[in-house]
């Protein structure tokens, strides 16, 4: 090789280092859509996610370019203690530091507490158990790393929204695994608060094989599984039919290696009757028996559609589980059900099935079902079971639809009805 030709060799070779660098530090490239900051107003971005999920790269990037772009000047950094603080979200892998370029990196003082960039931004490290060190600070920005397992998370909080006092609309990022909390309803409910979920699994091709198939088969149909992996919030509300403790997880369908027979799958519909904003959801549930007369709830396909959209996806999800059957509440819209399926495919056997009970006389034989271990959920579903954990019988006014369509798919699998309805098959 000659002269000019390693020359030319170590300058492709140095070109496509520096492309592979730049991609590597392109957050927009990188990012999923769940990890890019929310667009419109608002004041806190509460990432609630399950362990994995990238909560750490994503507060890291998301400060990385709130300073790029001049957005905030003066940063509160907060974590459970200085030392997680610092090796978590600013020495970490997914840190502050290690997620900018080395010709971008900020100067970290650790003996000052704080980092510096070269614009003039500066970020200060407080840890949890010292919250009083923010009385007097101020900050256009902060990120708050897990949050809900601080032993003192209002006093923190309380103390930080006095702080962000500086700019025209200073923000705070939330990234955290939740625990059931006073604080963590209050900010899930704020009308100020955007709210982003996701689980484990949504980062699987960054994480290890064996740290997936691990957690599946340690945590995946366990409560802790819920919280940790999913990020579901397992608050118990007293006089509920459901508590947390009754659901319990399987993946029937989803885990090939324990996959038992099912021997029958249905979908149950709980119809709303009108499809405007205020309009009621419609209830859409999937549940399927196994040889050992053991039920799973499958899916959870309900929503605010029109009667076109719900039917399309109701068929589809008939046939792509080869479903044996649809049961439909005809109280309310019974024709205008038959008729939304019939005109997608007239040979689908509907099953109609009436209210004549109370709701929870309807509901509490299928919660004891889940008592006794009869009944599992393939996954966690959230708006299904925050319906199914916060009915109070006799207080709960608002109709639940999904909890409504979960219970006719439950006695129609499991409990013999005291007037069987007239199987119906178009053709």
């Amino acid at each position: 090789m000659t002269r000019r030709q390693q020359l030319k060799a170590l300058l492709t070779q140095e070109l496509k280092r520096r492309y592979q660098e730049k991609q590597r530090y392109n957050w927009q490239l990188n990012a999923r859509d769940n990890q890019k900051p929310p667009s419109g107003e608002w004041r806190t971005w509460l990432i609630l996610a399950g362990r994995g999920f990238g909560k750490t790269r994503t507060g890291a990037e998301t400060l990385r370019q709130w300073v790029r772009e001049g957005k905030c000047q003066r940063i509160a950094l907060i974590g459970g203690s200085l030392h997680e603080v610092r090796s978590v979200m600013v020495e970490g892998e997914s840190g502050l530091l290690n997620v900018h370029p080395l010709h971008e990196r900020p100067l970290y003082i650790p003996t000052q507490r704080i980092i510096k960039w070269p614009n003039g931004a500066i970020a200060q490290l407080f840890g949890a158990e010292a919250y009083e060190q923010l009385r007097g600070p101020q900050f256009d920005c902060a990120w708050v790393d897990e949050l809900a397992k601080f032993r003192k998370a209002e006093d923190i909080w309380q103390q930080l929204q006095l702080c962000l006092r500086l700019g025209e609309n200073p923000r705070c990022l939330v990234t955290t695994t939740p625990r059931p909390s006073k604080l963590m309803k209050d900010l899930i409910a704020s009308p100020e608060v955007v709210l982003t979920k996701g689980s484990t699994f949504d980062n699987i091709r960054n994480l290890a094989p064996a740290y997936i198939e691990q957690i599946r088969k340690q945590f995946l149909n366990t409560r802790l599984g819920a919280q940790e992996l999913y990020a579901e919030m397992l608050t118990e509300t007293a006089g509920a039919l459901w508590q947390r403790s009754m659901i319990s997880y399987q993946q029937p369908l989803y885990d090939a290696a324990h996959r038992p027979e099912l021997e029958r799958i249905v979908i149950a519909i709980d119809p709303a009757t009108t499809t405007h904003d205020h309009s009621d959801e419609t209830g859409i549930i999937v549940a399927g028996i196994d040889t050992h007369k053991q039920a799973y709830v499958l899916e959870d396909h309900s929503g605010k559609f029109s009667p076109h959209d719900w039917g399309r996806r109701v068929v589809d999800c008939f046939y792509r589980l080869r479903a044996d059957r649809i049961i439909v509440e005809i109280n309310k819209g019974g024709d205008l059900v038959e008729n939304v399926l019939k005109a997608f495919d007239s040979t689908i056997p509907l099953k109609s099935v009436r209210a004549t009970r109370g709701k929870y006389t309807r509901a509490e034989p299928i919660a004891a079902l889940y008592e006794q271990k009869r009944v599992f959920h393939a996954q966690p579903l959230s708006i299904l079971e925050q319906q199914m954990c916060d009915y109070i019988p006799g207080l709960t006014h608002k109709s639940p639809d999904r909890m409504d369509a979960l219970v006719w798919a439950l006695t129609e699998l499991l409990l013999e009805s005291e007037k069987q309805p007239k199987l119906k098959i178009w053709g």
